[in-house]
């Protein structure tokens, strides 16, 4: 439910990107990623980890939902007077006066969204994911088409801004429809520490997340100014448009499933293996495409002023499949309760990720994002010894299954790659490489029994999903576990990996 949704949104999205990279110029996009790179911070105090808290918690009553509403909103209040009251130093920190206005308009998201924090928080523990599909689906509806008739209008990066603001608001309205309660007065008889505990446990990594991910455009927007970030960020983008579609909702879906699991040390690792497996064909099957002929796509769908976008996104494509790759490690954090260590990993691997970038910035956008994809690569090999340590997962099986799966779409890539240079003109470039994709794939899975058995897995992953109807059921795969040699549950893929 959760993926197809996403793929609407997929589709929304990219009409989006579309339609609005041939009516707004690169400095309209480098403005507003200005003030977003500031919001992104404030959302991650503004959610303080009590969303996490409130799906990953074993029991919460009605009156405790309620407090941590009333939290969530209040968070969200304050945040947004705020960043209206420090809108000149947001100008004042990348030298452009009209980020003061921008600033004051965006601000208000950060009230929007702590409002509808808890109520989304509900529907996702009660596993509600068609009620939060709709909810995203028209929150994004409602902000394109803002954004597209401000731009034809005239309004240049007010557009943007518009988009942002009818999103947030459109999608509180319709979770506020589908919400199944209604948040009561504050009880201060009802505690919530533990909740406030998890949760500033959650912030802190989550944080430290944010700025190492985030590092770039703040250090772009700074140094180079309004246009080189317009490039960055709509190569950024196009490497988070399927990222936050994928990524995030799985996450969504992964973690009360595995929180449900996590005393089940089996049961655990087939699903934490599984659903690595999936994301990573998933990623990788758009990435290793997209990478490979991204200067043709580049310019038939953005058009040629874009086309500096085209090698910043082959290089940033590396960083979201290793992302994607470290997400079964972030998983095991949350739905173990392992928030502390969390937290402590996230200071020992995140300073990489910054400095990384800040030693990249001398050789401006193509070294930040050279180091940010190389800090990627590097981060998530760490974070399989550090999860090793704290915890009981299956780090071997899930080793094998990036090594698999990188392997494999790196070979689809490169067939892809060498197509669409057969012709000179954009669209036959285009479909030369899909047709080389798409033999290389066949050839690879055909040849490679490792890498066919990956692929079963995520097809019968998918059929064991949408057989499970009860909520406090969930479907076995134990069928599809192997063992390794130190006798960890891995997919029958990972262990003949291991066996060979």
């Amino acid at each position: 439910m959760t993926i197809s949704g996403q793929l609407a949104r997929v589709l929304l999205q990219s009409v989006g990107v579309v339609i609005l990279a041939r009516l707004l110029a690169p400095s309209d996009y480098g403005l507003v990623a200005m003030v977003l790179v500031i919001i992104g911070i404030g959302e991650v105090v503004r959610d303080f980890g009590l969303s996490t808290a409130a799906v990953q918690a074993k029991t919460l009553s009605i009156e405790e939902r309620t407090n941590l509403f009333w939290i969530n909103s209040g968070i969200g209040l304050t945040l947004t007077v705020a960043l209206m009251l420090g809108s000149p130093l947001v100008a004042a920190l990348f030298g452009d006066s009209r980020l003061v206005g921008l600033t004051l308009v965006l601000a208000v998201t950060f009230l929007f969204n702590g409002i509808a924090t808890q109520l989304r928080a509900d529907m996702n523990r009660d596993l509600s994911f068609g009620r939060l599909v709709v909810s995203d689906i028209l929150g994004q509806l409602f902000g394109l088409a803002t954004g597209v008739v401000m731009a034809l209008s005239g309004f240049g990066y007010w557009s943007l801004a518009g988009q942002q603001v009818v999103l947030s608001l459109s999608t509180l309205t319709v979770v506020c429809v589908f919400a199944r309660w209604r948040p009561g007065r504050y009880r201060r008889d009802v505690p919530v520490r533990r909740f406030l505990k998890f949760g500033l446990e959650v912030i802190g990594a989550q944080a430290l997340g944010y700025a190492s991910k985030n590092i770039d455009t703040l250090v772009i927007g700074t140094t180079l100014g309004a246009t080189p970030l317009g490039y960055y960020n709509r190569a950024y983008q196009l490497l988070a448009l399927p990222l936050s579609q994928i990524n995030a909702p799985s996450t969504r879906v992964a973690l009360p499933v595995l929180s449900k699991l996590q005393t089940q040390r089996d049961r655990f690792g087939a699903y934490l293996l599984a659903g690595q497996t999936a994301m990573l064909h998933l990623v990788l099957t758009i990435f290793s495409l997209t990478a490979a002929v991204a200067v043709p796509l580049v310019d038939l769908v953005l058009g040629d002023k874009w086309a500096s976008v085209a090698p910043l996104f082959q290089i940033l494509a590396v960083a979201g499949v290793f992302q994607t790759a470290g997400y079964a490690t972030y998983w095991t954090f949350l739905a173990k309760g392992l928030t502390r260590s969390q937290l402590y990993w996230q200071l020992a691997s995140r300073p990489i990720v910054i400095g990384a970038v800040i030693i990249g910035s001398f050789w401006g956008m193509t070294g930040v994002a050279t180091s940010y994809a190389g800090a990627s690569v590097v981060t998530w090999f760490l974070g399989l010894l550090w999860i090793r340590r704290v915890s009981d997962v299956p780090v071997r099986g899930m080793f094998f299954n990036v090594v698999r799966a990188v392997s494999g779409y790196g070979v689809c890539a490169a067939a892809a790659w060498g197509a669409s240079l057969l012709a000179r003109d954009h669209v036959p470039s285009l479909l030369l490489g899909i047709a080389g994709w798409l033999v290389a794939w066949a050839l690879v899975t055909l040849a490679w029994p490792g890498f066919r058995r990956d692929v079963s897995t995520v097809v019968r992953m998918g059929k064991l999903l949408r057989r499970s109807k009860n909520v406090d059921v969930v479907p076995e795969v134990e069928s599809e576990v192997g063992v390794s040699a130190e006798g960890e549950p891995l997919p029958r893929s990972s262990a003949a990996a291991v066996e060979s």
